[in-house]
């Protein structure tokens, strides 16, 4: 059952390994909590679409914000692969990482003029604009440098992405993009403006998206908005089409990249536009697991609770999105199961890590946690004065540090004691 969730995992002698590595080893040699992530598994995800898509003239940019490790940045950047940023810091990890700032998208609703600033001078190949006020920024940022800012307008197709409701980003209710009436409007805005450069049309309705319907609806919206366009004499280089190809976590049937393909391609194919897509979670969710140690079985009046050393700080999605991810133990043992609530040590009662789940293990046993590559660390915080966990790449029979754990110490570098007079 394992392998039907996670196929960069296998079962050896009773114990679960990543690509040639057996886990147990793993947490003696880095502890736990602890991120793995298989390089394998990344480039399958990455060729599997790129070839899907290869018809057309198209760039995948990674979108960043899943998982921001600079060394899963630079495996992405030799393959060739764009990035989808949303934030400055986002563009100082993909230039540290030796990524192509001409191959970069620059999205999300907030962008300061700082950011802004340093996006232009980095020469980055779009500016996805959410709002008729940040094109007047852009303008003005860009007219104090003497540059031409290239943009896309990120226009909202309401379209119901069917997925969880803090990631349906596609809805006209959504604070992203620009309402399709609206929209049309602000690309004559654009256009009259002296540093801007229209270059392209963007849009992305969501993430964790499971069905295909979503995306051809978007996507027939999107060419009717090119037509209408062009009759304003608006010819655009490129069409983003988003990311949130959805990922399997429980009993999901995943679109694949073909079916996503067979379903967007023909509704394209009057447009010899070069394509753009912004895959996050799809590229990295499956590639990772999250180890972590068996602290104690706790038997409470009405459940049994394991209680790991992971907590809510470590992986927030259950907590945050009722997500359910798959929880193995990494070694089986031949003893009944029972039901327990994996839970942490961080003290809110919404600190878990699944409910509810059959399980054979003791004390001191680990659990691998799957499908945690994506919002996993990129969403782990210090609540509780938690250090949050180290990470390592598998690439075959080797393992790389990629991140190293914090310590306690490391939590207040920043901090001071005031200086406060005595009262």
């Amino acid at each position: 059952m394992d392998n039907e969730f996670l196929a960069c995992l296998q079962r050896s002698n009773g114990c679960l390994r990543m690509e040639a590595l057996d886990l147990e080893t793993l947490a003696d040699r880095y502890g736990t909590p602890l991120y793995l992530y298989s390089r394998a598994e990344m480039e399958r995800a990455f060729h599997a679409l790129t070839a899907a898509i290869a018809s057309r003239e198209h760039l995948v940019c990674y979108a960043v914000k899943a998982n921001s490790n600079i060394a899963i940045l630079s495996l992405f950047a030799g393959l060739g692969a764009g990035f989808d940023i949303v934030s400055g810091g986002e563009l100082a990890r993909v230039l540290r990482a030796g990524g192509n700032p001409k191959k970069v998208v620059f999205s999300g609703v907030g962008k300061t003029r700082a950011e802004m600033r340093q996006a232009l001078q980095a020469g980055i190949l779009c500016f996805n604009v959410e709002s008729a006020n940040e094109l007047v920024r852009l303008q003005a940022v860009a007219a104090e440098m003497g540059l031409r800012a290239p943009v896309s307008v990120r226009v909202n197709p309401d379209v119901d992405p069917k997925t969880h409701p803090y990631i349906a980003t596609g809805l006209t209710r959504n604070k992203f993009g620009i309402a399709f009436p609206q929209a049309l409007e602000v690309y004559r805005q654009a256009k009259g403006m002296q540093n801007i450069q229209l270059v392209g049309i963007d849009f992305h309705i969501g993430s964790q998206i499971t069905e295909t319907q979503p995306y051809a609806d978007a996507v027939e919206r999107l060419a009717a908005m090119v037509e209408a366009l062009r009759h304003e004499r608006i010819e655009l280089s490129h069409l983003d089409l988003g990311g949130g190809l959805g990922i399997r976590y429980r009993d999901e049937q995943p679109i694949t990249p073909q079916q996503y393909a067979a379903a967007v391609l023909p509704r394209l194919a009057k447009l010899p536009h070069k394509i753009i897509l912004e895959p996050g979670r799809y590229l990295v969710g499956n590639a990772g697991v999250l180890l972590t140690r068996v602290e104690h079985l706790k038997r409470g009046a009405q459940k049994r609770f394991a209680v790991v050393d992971a907590a809510m700080n470590d992986l927030i999605r259950p907590a945050l999105y009722d997500a359910y991810q798959h929880v193995v133990p990494v070694r089986s043992r031949p003893m009944p199961s029972q039901n327990y609530d994996i839970v942490g040590p961080v003290c809110e009662s919404g600190d878990f890590l699944g409910l509810e789940r059959p399980l054979a293990i003791e004390e001191g046993d680990l659990l691998a946690v799957l499908g945690a590559g994506a919002y996993g660390f990129s969403m782990s915080s210090n609540y509780n004065s938690r250090p949050r966990a180290a990470e390592v790449l598998i690439d075959g029979s080797e393992a790389h540090i990629i991140r190293q754990r914090e310590s306690v110490e490391s939590l207040f570098e920043l901090e001071s004691i005031a200086p406060l007079a005595a009262k």
